[in-house]
């Protein structure tokens, strides 16, 4: 099937430019300059066109952090890969990277293995997999190596939930050591967990059992110091790091300070961070718990920070941390003891939208919003040129995206499964008009179109700025 996109602005990283998109099968095979006679020639040929005038011609966001299926504290998050990956393209990302979880006392291969079964032929969507090492032995430095080869070229590791995750420095060195000799990314959960689950133990013991509490327990100073930390590790392993959904000024400055050397340190935001505050964990009753998330949400002084760390390349990435669970039944489990409601917030659907407001409000330019939604994590974990970009032989995973009309977030009409929003009755500018993965149209206008297990799982290469 031939598919024009027609009259739109198509915007790469590199900049914008007036041009028509040629799409046969699953790949872009050209663009034409908007209105000349090459372009002009495609209509009669297309099997259908897509009418862009006035809109955005975008790559297809990547989200490179997702928590799909996920188990966490006697529950697990809302959405399958079913439902999250519908979501996610209605809102214009066409593919994830999720986490796989090694169960502790199990090998890296059975937890690839198990969510390979949740996600194969149910995703709607292009998808990989990142890995969490639980266990840093021998026999998972060993799988590590089997792992890359087979396309799973990053892992995760935590400084944060002792007795679930939770890896002492002298293993994070030895993971990165292996990382340093394999090629693969290091991504960081770099919070000082030690310390937070003192906190945690003392405002509880104090009563302070309610959902602000979770913020007031996990600091940014102890933020700050396992981002430090865990750069240093790096330097010393020679290995690259990735800090995930960093949220704090303090976690930044040493992002900064590393980059400034030289040091192959990256850090992604996300867009609770950039939009959210430690207000809404303090809203009335128990609606705060809607809000818990690890790292906590800040002070709203710290969005002024990440926003020019977005300008300046010092964050590389917004990802979203997707990982949802309803107010009701789930994130209900914490009330009286904020430290056990489930940590994390929805968002796949709407991240494309939220970082556009930055555009809209000066922070970033267009092409700015299209690298660190879709061709940084492209480079950033080995999808490139493949995803990320509108040329030719690239997949065709196309956002035309139309700045135009204002809308309003609401639990009401999106389409994650969980039965709130954390944007409720948020404006935003701009909407998803299409939607194409691999050549096929997978969304239009709010509505899901595809097909089943259209998505297909990626083999990912190394890191593209190494």
């Amino acid at each position: 099937m031939k598919i024009l996109i027609r009259g739109g602005t198509v915007v790469n990283a590199s900049g914008p430019i007036a041009a028509d998109v040629l799409v046969e099968g699953e790949v872009i095979v050209a663009l034409g300059a908007r209105g000349s006679d090459l372009a002009g020639s495609w209509v009669q040929g297309a099997d259908r066109i897509v009418d862009a005038t006035g809109m955005l011609v975008v790559p297809g966001g990547i989200d490179g952090h997702t928590h799909m299926e996920m188990p966490f504290g006697g529950t697990q998050s809302a959405d399958t890969f079913e439902t999250g990956t519908r979501a996610a393209a209605i809102g214009g990302t066409t593919t994830i990277i999720d986490f796989a979880i090694q169960s502790k006392g199990h090998s890296l291969r059975e937890g690839l293995d198990a969510w390979h079964a949740k996600a194969e032929g149910n995703c709607a969507i292009d998808y990989g997999f990142h890995m969490i090492v639980s266990d840093v032995d021998e026999a998972s430095m060993k799988e590590m190596d089997v792992l890359v080869d087979e396309g799973v070229t990053s892992f995760k590791l935590f400084m944060a939930y002792p007795g679930v995750f939770y890896s002492t420095d002298g293993q994070i060195l030895r993971a990165m050591q292996q990382a340093s000799a394999n090629g693969a990314m290091v991504m960081m959960h770099a919070e000082n967990g030690i310390a937070i689950d003192l906190l945690v133990a003392q405002a509880l013991a104090r009563g302070e059992g309610d959902p602000r509490f979770h913020g007031a327990t996990r600091p940014a100073l102890l933020e700050g110091e396992a981002t430090h930390r865990a750069i240093q590790l790096a330097r010393v392993a020679g290995a690259p790091l990735y800090i995930v959904h960093l949220s704090a000024a303090e976690a930044l400055d040493e992002v900064v300070a590393a980059r400034d050397r030289g040091d192959h340190v990256f850090a992604e935001t996300c867009p609770q961070y950039l939009f959210l505050s430690e207000d809404d964990m303090a809203r009335p009753g128990f609606d705060g718990a809607k809000y818990v998330c690890s790292p906590p949400l800040r002070d709203r002084r710290h969005q002024v920070d990440l926003w020019r760390g977005l300008r300046t390349d010092d964050l590389s990435i917004v990802s979203t941390d997707h990982c949802p669970f309803c107010f009701k039944d789930q994130k209900e489990l914490g009330r009286g003891d904020f430290s056990k409601i489930p940590n994390g917030l929805p968002g796949v659907e709407h991240r494309m939208d939220l970082i556009y407001q930055g555009v809209r409000r000066g922070e970033l330019s267009p092409e700015r919003w299209v690298d660190v939604t879709a061709t940084t994590p492209a480079r950033m974990f080995g999808l490139f040129p493949k995803k990320g970009v509108i040329a030719p032989g690239s997949d065709a995973d196309i956002v035309v995206y139309d700045p135009r009309p204002t809308r309003t977030i609401s639990a009401a009409t999106h389409h994650m499964a969980v039965d709130y929003s954390a944007y409720e009755g948020m404006a935003v500018d701009g909407a998803v008009a299409t939607v194409l993965s691999r050549g096929a149209v997978v969304a239009e206008d709010g509505t899901y179109t595809g097909v089943p297990g259209h998505g297909s799982f990626l083999e990912r290469g190394l890191n593209r700025f190494l």
